[in-house]
């Protein structure tokens, strides 16, 4: 089996450089930007390592593994543009960097070149995972598309939440897995369950960044703390905080402050008066549990799974 560590390397050969040198310079060097941006790469680990679950040869895996890393950089790039972000990676976005009009055509390029990265699998694998992959791509859409309605809804419930998180970070992670494992050799009902694993892993991941994004340590999150409160974004705290007590909460959101930091301060504590932390660990816990049930059902050797339990162990220890 090949551990993250060896794992990581061989995905960074496959991507980086790619793009050097192609023309027209304008269009391939915000993708070159965008791909070696420092992101962590995890979709593409993750299809590598389902693949080694069922399969010795993860080589067969590494293009589309890389077409999924692709995919999802492109959709950082037109998401840049739709939420006016100027800084992703601690970089300035390519829409800052160049302009919107070379994000668009870039990520348009980027999502064609993530289909060429399919073409070399064999027949019924090219079917089961482009099916797979088109899904996916669609719910992402989807995903976004909710993402963006919240902003004008007043009023949002958990349930459709949760809906939209799974649909725009957890399909990704799962299907990565899933098109991992179809070309691994797993059979349908494996390939099933490593889906569900992903999402499970998927919806702990994002929950996560919702509950470390206001009690988070800066030093570790990457990101300054309180930025979801300072926007009122609604995320998990924020929609469950309002589900318990909505007339303080839309107090507190039209209250005026004197700086960001009081009101991130006056909002976090109101979370732990709520017990809103506490619940978003339990939310978090929850997922946790249930992508673990989820592996374990899995008919290979648990040897096999054990990189996997690896990764899920090291996403766990960013909760608290």
């Amino acid at each position: 089996m090949y551990s993250i560590e060896e794992l990581i390397p061989i995905v960074n050969k496959a991507i980086d450089g790619h793009y050097n040198n192609r023309s027209p310079k304008r269009l391939y060097e915000p993708i070159s930007y965008a791909m070696s941006a420092g992101g962590k790469r995890i979709r593409p680990i993750l299809c590598l390592m389902a693949c080694n679950v069922f399969s010795d040869d993860i080589y067969k895996a590494l293009e589309p593994a890389i077409g999924l890393e692709t995919f999802h950089n492109f959709t950082l790039l037109h998401d840049d543009i739709m939420d006016h972000a100027d800084v992703r990676r601690n970089q300035p976005t390519v829409h800052k960097k160049w302009d919107e009009n070379t994000a668009i055509l870039s990520g348009d390029a980027m999502m064609i070149e993530a289909y060429e990265y399919f073409l070399n699998l064999p027949t019924e694998a090219l079917r089961h995972s482009l099916k797979v992959f088109n899904q996916t791509a669609r719910e992402v859409c989807e995903g976004q598309q909710f993402d963006m309605d919240f902003e004008s809804i007043s009023s949002v419930k958990i349930e459709d939440y949760l809906e939209m998180i799974r649909l725009k970070t957890a399909v990704l992670l799962a299907a990565s897995l899933k098109i991992g494992s179809i070309i691994g050799g797993a059979t349908s009902n494996d390939a099933n369950l490593m889906y569900q694993f992903g999402i499970h892993m998927g919806m702990a991941f994002q929950l996560q960044d919702d509950y470390l994004d206001t009690f988070g340590d800066e030093s570790t999150f990457g990101k300054k703390i309180g930025g979801d409160i300072v926007e009122n974004k609604k995320t998990f705290l924020q929609i469950s905080a309002t589900e318990k007590n909505e007339q303080l909460m839309q107090e507190l959101m039209q209250r005026t402050y004197k700086n960001n930091q009081e009101k991130i301060s006056v909002i976090t504590q109101t979370y732990r008066d709520l017990s809103i932390d506490k619940a978003a660990q339990n939310a978090i816990l929850d997922e946790y549990k249930r992508a673990y049930e989820v592996l374990n059902s899995i008919s290979v050797a648990e040897n096999n799974q054990k990189e996997l339990l690896k990764f899920l162990d090291q996403l766990k220890q960013r909760v608290f």
